[in-house]
This record gives structure tokens, C-alpha cells and sequence, in this order.
């Protein structure tokens, strides 16, 4: 059993989290584009991608929401749950989780208000490229501390 949920588990991170990284990555440098293409030539389908972006990483972020219930499912199987590395893991998971929910879907939210408004650049984007960019290291550290594990006994 621990074997399937770790492989969930695994397969639900790299299905979820992966796209949100990149859409959300992706989303500043689209919408600055987007916007100079909008100020210049009065297209509002310039929005398009930003918005396909962002929606990419909304249902995403409510899909990973399955990757800590097989984590915890995992870990429990392993009998892990009290570890140093898993709990410093679960703290940054949360800290990523409230970044994505509080700074970089709303964030991008906003900017996408602005482009429709035709608002023109502002540094939004770049706030936002910030918060994304702090995001994905979060989920960096995580990853290597669920390959690491500090203190496993797997001989890994």
C-alpha cells in the first residue's frame, strides 16, 4: 500500500504543482507583452494567454490539494510523521500554499484587471514575478527534502 501512495503521491506533485510553477512563472513576462501589445495597437485579445495562464493555475492549485492528502497518507504509512525533514516540509508546503492562494492568484487576478482595463504596465508584474519566483523555490526545497529525507534510514 505504501508503494501505490507514494507513487499518487508523487505522480499528483509533478501532475499539480508542475504546471502551476510554470504558468505562474510564465504570467508576468506574457502580461507585460500583452499589455505593451494592447497599449500599442488597441487589441484587447492580447489578454488571452495571461488569462489561459492564470486559469491554468487556478485549477491546478485546487488539484494540488491532492499531493499533502497522499503526502500525509504516505507518511503515515512510513511512519515518519513526527521526522524533522517531513515537518519542515510540511511548514514550506504551507508557506508556498499561502503564497499561491494570497499573493500570486490574486496578484495575477489584478494584472489581468488592469490589461482589460488597459491600465498599461505597472509593477505589478513584477511583484508577481516575485512572489512566483519565491513560490517555486519553496517547492524546490520541498523536493529535495522529500529526495534527501535528512536522518532516512533508506541509505539514500
Amino acid at each position: 500500500m505504501t508503494k501505490l501512495l507514494l507513487s499518487i503521491h508523487v505522480l499528483a506533485a509533478i501532475i499539480a504543482i508542475g504546471p502551476v510553477t510554470v504558468a505562474a512563472s510564465m504570467f508576468p513576462a506574457v502580461t507585460r507583452r500583452a499589455s505593451a501589445v494592447s497599449a500599442s495597437s488597441g487589441d484587447r485579445g492580447a489578454a488571452s494567454v495571461p488569462q489561459a495562464l492564470h486559469r491554468i493555475c487556478r485549477v491546478y492549485a485546487v488539484v494540488g490539494v491532492v499531493v499533502p492528502v497522499f503526502g500525509f497518507a504516505t507518511a503515515n504509512s512510513l511512519h515518519v510523521l513526527g521526522d524533522p525533514w517531513l515537518i519542515v516540509s510540511i511548514v514550506l508546503t504551507l508557506i508556498a500554499a499561502v503564497i499561491l492562494a494570497a499573493l500570486v492568484l490574486p496578484g495575477q487576478s489584478a494584472a489581468l484587471a488592469a490589461l482589460d482595463k488597459g491600465a498599461g504596465t505597472s509593477a505589478a508584474p513584477r511583484r508577481l514575478a516575485m512572489y512566483t519566483g519565491v513560490f517555486n523555490l519553496l517547492w524546490a526545497v520541498v523536493t529535495v527534502l522529500m529526495i534527501v529525507r535528512p536522518g532516512s534510514t533508506t541509505g539514500a
